[in-house]
Formats: C-alpha cells, structure tokens, sequence
C-alpha cells in the first residue's frame, strides 16, 4: 500500500517549524500499522531535521553554529540573486538534508523519546514550505 499526503508549512522566517504531530496525523490517515514514511521537501533554501525535541537551546544552539559556519552576505558568494542570505540558505541545505525516512511501527511514525521532525527555514523572510510524506506498508 502506498499512501501521500502533502502539508504547507507557514514560516516567518529563519527557524525551526515542528511538523512532528502533521506527520503523525499523515501516519494515521493513511492506515498503515507497519513500514516507512519518508518526509521530502520541495525547496532548496530550507532543510529537514530529525532532533531532540526536549530542549529548545538545542535547535538555539544548532542556529547558531551554522550562523557562524554560513555568514549571510560572505563576500566569498556570487549568487546573491534574492539577498546576502540566498546563498547561506542553499549552502545551509546542501550540508543538512531534504529527506527523511522513519519506520512505522503499530500505526505511528516511530520517533525516538526526544525525537522530532522540523522544516528549519534557512531564509530570513517568511515562505510558504511544500512537504510530501510518503507511507508505504
């Protein structure tokens, strides 16, 4: 059985947006007790992360390091075609990743205790994300 559903995630800019409960919910719709779900999204500028959901400092403190690591406006960066944080957005992506797979054990995505899924928009402006998840059982 294969089931998709697609969800818009709403930021107001750079940050972390939990999708963990529209996973979950995508999970349950679809009826699948056992198999795989893998999250895809749609855009270059922004990423997926599975991380701890606990501790807020974590997602604080990935931020960041990744400011630190990715400057927006680097001199180094010729594509600069929407602003001084198009490239560090692209860049931000390439080292983090667009596409996550998760087992589904007895109906739900089967998340560690501390686990949860997040669009981690890479850009300063607000954007309107595309993610597919995908269950297959």
């Amino acid at each position: 059985m294969y089931h998709a559903r697609e969800l818009t995630v709403a930021t107001r800019g750079r940050g972390f947006y939990d999708i963990t409960d529209e996973v979950q919910r995508a999970v349950a719709a679809s009826g699948a007790r056992d198999g795989l779900c893998t999250i895809f999204l749609h855009h270059t500028s922004a990423s997926l992360l599975l991380c701890e959901n606990a501790d807020p400092d974590v997602r604080k403190d990935l931020e960041s390091f990744f400011s630190r690591l990715v400057k927006d406006g680097d001199p180094l960066f010729v594509h600069d075609a929407e602003g001084p944080d198009d490239m560090p957005a692209h860049v931000r992506t390439v080292l983090t990743q667009n596409s996550i797979s998760v087992p589904i054990k007895g109906g739900e995505a089967s998340l560690g205790t501390w686990q949860g899924l997040y669009v981690w928009e890479h850009r300063t402006a607000a954007h309107q994300r595309r993610v597919t998840v995908s269950i297959v059982s």
